[in-house]
């Protein structure tokens, strides 16, 4: 049995603790926030969990294996190093800190001390996700041109961070999951439209390895709530829609050919290929139940989580790319 803390208990932190203590072989034994309202709500909620608004207090218990670190993510870097250093395995909300300074720290500790260090990229264990990650690997879409992902929604509005460490990590670490590599250019456009020196809403663009195009979409001022990602590949093309619990994903058996032979120009041209649509069964876990499995394992075997902390850190490289192409291009 895996005994858990959980830090912080805003948006995600109900949600850990209810996966957690839903699993066979782990229990939260206590949480932590600085808003005594939200910890009432936790003794309504799990009456058999101790509160505290120190998380010290955690960190000092000797029975507690592991920690679960779901504060803002500024807090990230103290919360998780204190962490570590107290002899407790970590799962850390995204992104796993703000610059790559800290976060090289926190692997170079975690490490160390031969603690896991694992960071909650929750869409990794999304089984939309990781069929598309199936379709690329297996070649079912064949060499792939460009994905297009977009990510918005009407709020919520955040202040500690922008709209790209608060939406667009999420892209960055399922582009680098899907294509199993990095980017080796990026170009950024935002604006801050709500608040000073923070972007609502952001476009990016990336280019990988092998001509492959990506272009996210972020934001926290559009009408409608999107989490969608189109994969075009020379064979096939296929997208996900997390919007869509029926069908997530459906594979397009669409595609663009040339004419193998030609005497004149007349004859040079392009066929576009209209085949059938099909929507792979898939059975739907929630994410974060499916994350949380995967963490228990890590602690109990020392296995690599997939979402490690190096993976971590080339994500936070990628945001501060970006966050210095956000600037350059004001």
């Amino acid at each position: 049995m895996v005994t858990l803390g959980v830090i912080g208990c805003g948006h995600w932190g109900p949600n850990h603790i209810r996966n957690f203590n839903s699993l066979p072989n782990s229990n939260v034994k206590s949480c932590a926030d600085l808003d005594e309202k939200r910890l009432d709500q936790i003794r309504i909620m799990y009456p058999n969990i101790n509160t505290t608004s120190d998380f010290m207090d955690i960190l000092n218990d000797e029975e507690i294996n592991a920690v679960v670190v779901s504060t803002p993510t500024n807090t990230h870097y103290k919360i998780a190093k204190s962490a570590l250093e107290k002899g407790k395995d970590v799962l850390c909300e995204k992104p796993l800190t703000i610059n790559i300074e800290e976060s090289e720290e926190l692997v170079e500790i975690s490490n160390k001390l031969n603690r896991i260090l694992m960071v909650g990229h929750v869409f990794l264990f999304n089984a939309g996700i990781q069929k598309l990650r199936e379709l690329i690997k297996e070649n079912e879409l064949g060499k792939i041109y460009y994905v297009h992902c977009t990510r918005t929604n009407l709020g919520p509005i955040r202040e500690d961070v922008n709209s790209v460490y608060d939406l667009a990590s999420h892209e960055i670490y399922i582009c680098g999951y899907l294509l199993n590599s990095e980017p080796d250019k990026i170009i950024a456009k935002g604006e801050d439209f709500l608040q000073p020196g923070i972007e609502d809403l952001a476009f990016i663009s990336m280019s990988y390895p092998g001509k492959t195009l990506v272009n996210i979409h972020v934001s926290w001022l559009d009408p409608i709530k999107v989490r969608k990602i189109t994969v075009v590949g020379d064979l096939r093309m296929a997208i996900w829609n997390d919007m869509d619990t029926l069908e997530p994903v459906r594979i397009f058996n669409k595609g663009v050919t040339k004419e193998p032979y030609y005497t004149d120009y007349g004859e040079f041209h392009y066929l576009t290929r209209d085949g059938d649509i099909h929507s792979p069964k898939i059975r739907l876990i929630e994410p974060l139940k499916n994350q949380a499995m995967h963490f228990i394992d890590c602690v109990e075997n020392r296995k690599k989580p997939l979402s490690d902390g190096d993976n971590g850190l080339n994500v936070v490289k990628i945001l501060n790319k970006i966050q210095a192409s956000l600037k350059q291009n004001k």
